[in-house]
């Protein structure tokens, strides 16, 4: 990937523990988390979904999220995100960059104080 290619982006601690998103310190053990864990090109299982039919303004509604698992060797991280299609527990998906999450135009924000961009989840 180059260095412009956006990421998902997983942090990690000394100790192996990975976590998103980043923290300061690491919530298992206090180290500091220096490490990133690019999880892009990888696939995650749904653990958990639910579908919001009452959405904040200029996101898409209704709107399916999903909690999803990746497998790490040293154990596991688990990322929230939206899906791009209807999904169930125990799917396998992956990440996929979306340009636009939500519809600058119907936000409360004004456009610059918030980036529209980052990642949805589709069946893999």
């Amino acid at each position: 990937m180059s260095d412009n290619t956006p990421r998902l982006l997983a942090h990690c601690c000394e100790n192996g523990h990975v976590t998103y998103p980043s923290h300061p310190r690491c919530p298992d053990c206090g180290v500091e988390q220096t490490e990133t864990v690019d999880l892009t090109a990888e696939t995650g299982i749904v653990v958990s979904w639910t579908t919001v039919e009452s959405t904040p303004p200029g996101v898409r509604e209704p709107n399916t999220l999903a909690l999803v698992e990746f497998s790490r060797e040293s154990g596991t991280v688990t990322v929230l995100g939206g899906t791009t299609d209807a999904v169930a527990v125990g799917d396998e998906v992956a990440p996929v960059y979306v340009e636009q999450l939500r519809n600058p135009e119907h936000s409360v924000r004004e456009g610059t104080d918030q980036a529209w961009h980052g990642f949805r989840f589709e069946p893999a």
